[in-house]
């Protein structure tokens, strides 16, 4: 191997670790996020036009699984995936359900990511038909995981008031005025 090809396989690997370890993060958010709010808040939207955290966490876990189940071999959208369903609360929705779909889909892109060797980031993967760069799905994937958390997280604390146990870094104490 020339040291050309070495250097693009170490950023090739540093780039898979990285992207595991920002989704994994963003996983982390979410549920510790999710854990501080009750189950009528989890299911509640804060309007006509939102989603509540319910319906978030089943569109994450439907669009991951889709995503990233064959991830090489088969187009990224599934034709067993019902994504206008994702934004529904059915009757069926139970808290824990809702929680498996999103594990679910988890457990896909994490198998995906183990599996997945440097010199693939360039490998050809399809998205309802279109031709995208592995590394364009990763990028896309992220982008839209940690656009739904952030979400998750909004409204979570929203719900929470002031029972809410922050995520980071705690606020400094505002000096009375």
């Amino acid at each position: 191997m020339t040291s050309t090809e070495l250097a693009t396989e170490d950023l090739g690997r540093a780039y898979l670790e990285d992207v595991a370890a920002r989704f994994a993060a963003l996983r982390d958010l979410a549920e510790r996020a999710v854990v501080q709010v009750d189950d009528a808040s989890f299911f509640a939207p804060l309007g006509d036009e939102s989603n509540s955290i319910a319906v978030l966490m089943k569109h994450v876990g439907g669009n991951l699984r889709s995503r990233f189940t064959d991830f090489l071999t088969s187009d990224g959208e599934k034709p067993d995936r019902d994504r206008d369903g994702e934004f529904v609360t059915a009757a069926s929705d139970t808290r824990e359900r809702v929680e498996a779909a999103w594990s679910a889909g988890w457990r896909a892109l994490e198998w995906t990511l183990a599996s997945l060797e440097p010199e693939e980031l360039l490998r050809t993967v399809t998205l309802r038909g279109d031709a995208i760069s592995v590394l364009q799905a990763l990028s896309r994937a992220l982008a839209h995981v940690a656009q739904h958390v952030g979400q998750i997280v909004l409204l979570s604390k929203h719900a929470a008031g002031h029972r809410w146990r922050t995520l980071s870094i705690p606020r400094a104490p505002r000096p009375p005025r």
